[in-house]
């Protein structure tokens, strides 16, 4: 069994995790502290000596602030997003954005479209009386006009 594409995907994980850490300008003491997994083991992912599970994959997305979604698929742990939304694969090819603002751009989009497609709550009731342009009033309308008071306040 030929280990070498695997080792490979570690390596380009660990690779990526780095470079996401640099460009959000963190130590990696910063990020182990904030992704809650000790300094010498995000060393060794870094490095590609280490395979994290999806659990720690998860943790070291959150401490980076981006999509865990991402991560994991990076890592293999989740197959890539098929088809994908035009909008979505426009922002993947936009050279100008960072992976960072790519992975908020995506989680913006996604969460947008998941509240979209969440059914409106069902009308109440039909009225029986007939639709009126006329807003609704509770006192008679009377033909004279309003009077205002003088201001008493000083202002």
């Amino acid at each position: 069994m030929d280990l070498t594409p695997v080792l490979d995907q570690v390596r380009d994980l660990g690779g990526y995790i780095r470079e996401q850490r640099q460009a959000a300008e963190l130590s990696l003491r910063g990020l182990a502290q904030r992704s809650g997994i000790s300094n010498p083991y995000l060393s060794q992912v870094e490095r590609g000596l280490r395979r994290p599970s999806a659990a720690i994959i998860t943790q070291i997305a959150d401490g980076l602030s981006i999509s865990a979604e991402l991560l994991l698929t990076r890592a293999g742990v989740i197959p890539p997003r098929v088809p994908g939304s035009p909008v979505e694969d426009s922002i993947r090819a936009d050279p100008l954005l960072t992976d960072r603002h790519k992975s908020i751009l995506i989680d913006t989009y996604r969460a947008l479209v998941d509240s979209a497609e969440t059914p409106a709550p069902a009308p109440g009731p039909a009225s029986t009386e007939p639709a009126t342009t006329e807003p609704a009033t509770t006192e008679p309308a009377t033909t004279e006009p309003a009077t205002t008071e003088p201001s008493t306040t000083g202002a």
